[in-house]
């Protein structure tokens, strides 16, 4: 589930008379937030253009609440809600505020990253704080980040049978 963005998207899209509309490309079977609604892919690679300012986030950048095991992953799940349900953003503002303090409590060498993190917050570049709010995230194994262990080689010989002759029937 891998995807495409060109230009570099900064999450959201807008376009002015000299704007390049921004492009997605999707691979088969991948989910995308636009605007609060899911799309889904179906079989086959499918490119997406948005002429106007959208908010999105691939699947591959979606965080759901059943895996939020961290302290960390909590501030970017509120932050993810506050930017594809901007209706509700007034009181996951406050949320924020309460579990962005737990953080730097939690994490006070990481206090330069949560001031960024609050700025670009406070600015609304939402997609833009998901993205270092993730550089955050405790290093997970492969198979606890949900991506295949990586298999060993299999190594292929021939086996030769002779042929049996004059065997009775």
């Amino acid at each position: 589930m891998l995807s495409k963005v060109v230009p570099a998207a900064c999450g959201h899209a807008e376009t002015g008379n000299d704007a390049v509309p921004l492009k997605l490309v999707l691979r088969p079977g991948e989910k995308l937030i636009v605007n609060g609604a899911v799309l889904g892919v179906g079989d086959h690679p499918v490119s997406l253009f948005f002429y106007n300012k959208v908010n999105f986030l691939r699947g591959r950048e979606i965080l759901k609440e059943e895996n939020c095991d961290t302290i960390e992953k909590k501030l970017y799940f509120i932050i993810q809600l506050i930017y594809i349900f901007p209706e509700d953003a007034e009181l996951n503002l406050i949320k924020f505020g309460i579990i962005l303090e737990e953080a730097r409590l939690s994490q006070p060498a990481e206090n330069a990253t949560f001031d960024d993190i609050q700025a670009l917050v406070k600015s609304g570049n939402y997609y833009r704080a998901l993205k270092n709010c993730r550089k955050l995230f405790p290093a997970e194994s492969p198979q606890s980040a949900g991506e295949r262990p990586e298999k060993t080689p299999v190594v292929v010989t021939k086996v030769r049978r002779r042929p049996v002759l004059n065997q009775p029937e």
